[in-house]
């Protein structure tokens, strides 16, 4: 039988064609369950980057500035090679990842708070974390 007898474009939908969105998708076509909804737990990773920021943040920038002091004992010039690439890292920190952080740290408050940028808050949360390891490099400073 032609598609012209049948009516197959000419008749009209009935009823069991016609489907909504589905569920979860709030009208959006595109969208997938579950992506769209609002992340109840978006505010945890930003703000334990916060907590450790505070307190952690100003520790880190002053000991990394009087951490120059260790090269006292030495002179500039007679110092091991493993203190001054110490010190090299830990002003590199200082000074490239601040900006970084403040920026990553930012990021991880303004991403939207859906789960679909849940893994991208939590990364820019533990990125804005990274120059924390100055306190690390400043504890572990090999002897002049």
């Amino acid at each position: 039988m032609p598609w012209r007898e049948r009516g197959r474009f000419t008749a009209r939908m009935t009823a069991q064609h016609i489907t909504p969105f589905p569920a979860g998708t709030h009208g959006r076509p595109g969208t997938r369950d579950g992506l769209a909804a609002r992340d109840r737990y978006a505010w945890v990773a930003p703000l334990v980057a916060t907590v450790l920021l505070c307190p952690l943040g100003p520790a880190a920038v002053f000991l990394g500035g009087l951490s120059v002091m260790a090269t006292d004992g030495c002179g500039p010039d007679h110092c091991p090679q493993a203190l001054t690439t110490s010190l090299e890292w830990i002003y590199g920190l200082l000074f490239f990842g601040a900006p970084v952080a403040f920026k990553a740290w930012v990021t991880a408050w303004a991403l939207p708070w859906t789960r679909r940028w849940a893994a991208a808050r939590a990364v820019a949360a533990a990125v804005s974390l990274l120059p924390l390891i100055v306190l690390l490099l400043v504890f572990s400073l090999p002897a002049p």
